[in-house]
């Protein structure tokens, strides 16, 4: 039974995922509490940063906790329901054109912006953000405030992540050789230890801790963003003894939030005219529209980590952090919206339509 922000349920054989943070997503359109974290743990990275032996420990540390993360997101997706989900597979494969087909073309396309606009590392950052699969937990969420097809939306955004596991390594190598990214079969190794092993550990072992993980989701919550944090300050400490603030200027940081705005409006509008032409229904467009436009940095952070160890990884996550914040506020703004206009429109009929789709 899946419990929906606006507190509707429908069933799903048992499963229980809770959608709490929807509503504060919607109410709050500042700087979200977990980015905020972040930016601190970004201003310790810069005043004591890590360096001789602190450093190594950390990136031990930094090790464990990605193979902890990976582990617990095999362990919470059900690929039983992801499997189930695939039916609708006209909206699906175009939830997958969107994040792996339509976003990478658009960083292949920020190209034109170095070196005048954007350094390589920050381009290479920006490729790398158009490879990652969807968020799972704001996806969701947005698509319910917004009266959308809620179970296509756990389908999609759950198997974009599945996928991405593999998939989102295999586009940087495919698509950054030689551009900063040094795929070699000892990084692939590193990648399938780190990444897809635990992943896959946690799906095998989902039927006997799935249920213990719903029922302790707030304190495994503080584990993943725990685990995060200390990617970042890893990543960024690294950055600063590289010195990675010495070629980020203000102006270029303001062009690289620019760029983070356009590339999310035209996914925006590209996965808006995408359900239309589908001639999908209102739900449907937007599961689409939320699961299609956005990036997770929960699977980014840690990910990058394991791609780009030896390069400028503080500057490669820099633009994952910026779209992020904005693909929040923005879409929380839309869903609200959305909602907003289904209710005026049609009192009940969305309640009911979600009913029915569950």
């Amino acid at each position: 039974m899946i419990i929906l922000p606006n507190h509707q349920t429908y069933a799903d054989n048992g499963d229980v995922q809770v959608l709490r943070f929807g509503r504060t997503l919607l109410t709050k359109t500042r700087i979200d509490g977990f980015i905020l974290a972040i930016l601190a743990t970004v201003g310790i990275a810069t005043l004591l940063p890590a360096s001789g032996h602190t450093a190594e420990g950390f990136s031990v540390a930094t090790t464990i906790a990605v193979g902890l993360l990976f582990f617990l997101y095999g362990a919470r997706l059900s690929t039983r329901d992801a499997i189930r989900g695939l039916a609708h597979w006209r909206l699906h494969l175009t939830v997958f054109g969107a994040t792996y087909v339509l976003f990478p073309l658009l960083g292949l396309a920020s190209i034109v912006l170095v070196p005048w606009a954007l350094s390589n590392e920050l381009y290479l950052g920006i490729v790398f953000l158009c490879v990652l699969p969807s968020t799972v937990q704001s996806s969701i969420a947005f698509t319910s405030i917004a009266k959308g097809n809620v179970p296509a939306a756990v389908c999609s955004a759950s198997v974009s992540n599945m996928l991405g596991v593999v998939l989102s390594p295999l586009l940087i190598a495919l698509l950054m050789s030689g551009g900063g990214a040094a795929f070699d079969l000892g990084s692939i190794l590193g990648i399938v230890l780190q990444l897809l092993v635990p992943f896959v550990a946690g799906q095998l072992a989902r039927r006997w801790i799935g249920g213990w993980i719903t029922a302790h989701a707030a304190p495994l919550k503080l584990v993943d963003r725990g685990s995060i944090l200390l990617v970042v300050y890893t990543a960024f400490s690294e950055g600063v003894t590289q010195g990675v603030w010495s070629k980020l200027s203000v102006d270029r940081l303001f062009i690289l939030i620019g760029v983070c705005v356009v590339l999310l409006a035209i996914m925006l509008g590209l996965t808006t005219l995408a359900g239309r032409l589908a001639k999908f229904n209102r739900g449907d467009q937007i599961t689409a529209l939320f699961c299609g436009s956005k990036k997770s940095l929960a699977s980014g952070l840690p990910m990058a980590t394991v791609l780009f160890g030896g390069h400028q990884v503080g500057l490669i996550v820099l633009p994952l952090m910026l779209f992020h914040q904005i693909q929040l506020m923005t879409c929380a703004w839309l869903a609200g919206r959305f909602g907003r206009r289904a209710e005026d429109q049609s009192p009940g009929i969305a309640r009911i339509a979600a009913t029915r789709s569950g």
